[in-house]
């Protein structure tokens, strides 16, 4: 029997001496799944940043400008915001803005939350209510401010209802003491839908089981709503809360229909946002139109902060 050459090793040992050869092409692959991925959102992303970020440093460099579009910009330093700050009718949109959100906000989360413990159950038709409730949402908000304009002009179909039952009718649209209220009315009723949606996604994710312990335990329906349920959607909760307070404080389409471009009766409709626009397009007052942006926007995220400080993340 012959001795074995050093270049005898046993197949085995080959085999796992040789690397895989599916190493390299899983690598090769991942990278160019990366390289598509990237191309793909690279004209979004693209989009994005000219008309967010750069459009947010051109109105910040507009803000410090004179500037009337056909003639050469000129610093002026903070003069726009003195001036705006001086200005009784930025004080009454901020006003009226306010007066907007603090309304709507809990109405339409408080209402929109109840409405998703009533289709949460097992009742009868439950389909039918989510898609009546969430139908105002899709519907154009032109549109229906033009119907509520209709239901509610001196001579529309609420005050002729009122007459039936003797009650004296008012001008809704035109009366500065009623036609910010209208507003909110409608918006409560176009947006509760959608936070419905969303607060009933959220309860679906609670446990039957949690709740079931709680009722053996003698809680009532209100105490598990209160101390089981809104802890567990908390983060729905904050979402809610947090986009109701940025739309509500970025109102403008109802406002503009109602007071048809210009500044509302006696300025009653008058909103941050609608004062911007008529601020830089009424008035040509850019740089102050973007100093009232600029201020909007330490409003909107000093509230939202606010909000995210009150409403923590799970075991904060």
């Amino acid at each position: 029997m012959g001795a074995r050459g050093v270049s005898e090793i046993p197949e085995p040992a080959i085999a796992l001496r040789t690397p895989p050869p599916r190493r390299t092409f899983q690598l090769s692959f991942r990278k160019q799944d990366a390289i598509l991925g990237y191309l793909f959102i690279a004209v979004p992303m693209i989009i994005f940043l000219v008309f967010n970020f750069a459009g947010m440093f051109f109105d910040l460099w507009m803000s410090f400008q004179h500037w009337a579009v056909i003639d050469t910009p000129r610093s002026v330093g903070w003069a726009n915001y003195r001036y705006l700050f001086n200005d009784p009718v930025w004080k009454t949109a901020i006003e009226n803005t306010l007066g907007y959100v603090a309304i709507v906000v809990p109405i339409q989360t408080v209402i929109a939350f109840s409405l998703a413990l009533i289709v949460n159950q097992n009742i009868r038709g439950k389909t039918f209510f989510r898609t009546v409730f969430y139908f105002p949402s899709v519907t154009s908000s032109v549109a229906i401010s033009l119907i509520f304009i209709f239901l509610f002009n001196k001579l529309g179909l609420v005050n002729f209802l009122l007459a039936k039952i003797r009650v004296p009718g008012v001008d809704w649209i035109n009366d500065s003491g009623y036609v910010l209220h209208v507003i909110e009315g409608q918006n409560i009723w176009t947006t509760t839908g959608t936070y419905m949606i969303v607060f009933l996604a959220s309860l679906q994710d609670v446990p039957r089981e949690v709740l079931e312990a709680a009722a053996i335990d003698g809680a009532t329906g209100v105490q598990a709503v209160w101390r089981i349920v809104v802890p567990l959607i908390r983060p729905a909760l904050f979402f809610v809360i947090a986009t109701g307070l940025i739309g509500t404080f970025q109102v403008f389409d109802q406002a503009f229909v109602y007071s048809q471009g210009g500044w509302g009766p006696n300025y009653a409709t008058t909103t941050a946002v609608l004062y911007i626009y008529n601020t830089a397009f009424l008035n040509t007052f850019y740089g102050v139109a973007a100093a009232a942006s600029f201020v909007l926007f330490a409003i909107i995220f000093v509230v939202t902060l606010g909000v995210r400080r009150l409403l923590p993340e799970e075991g904060r």
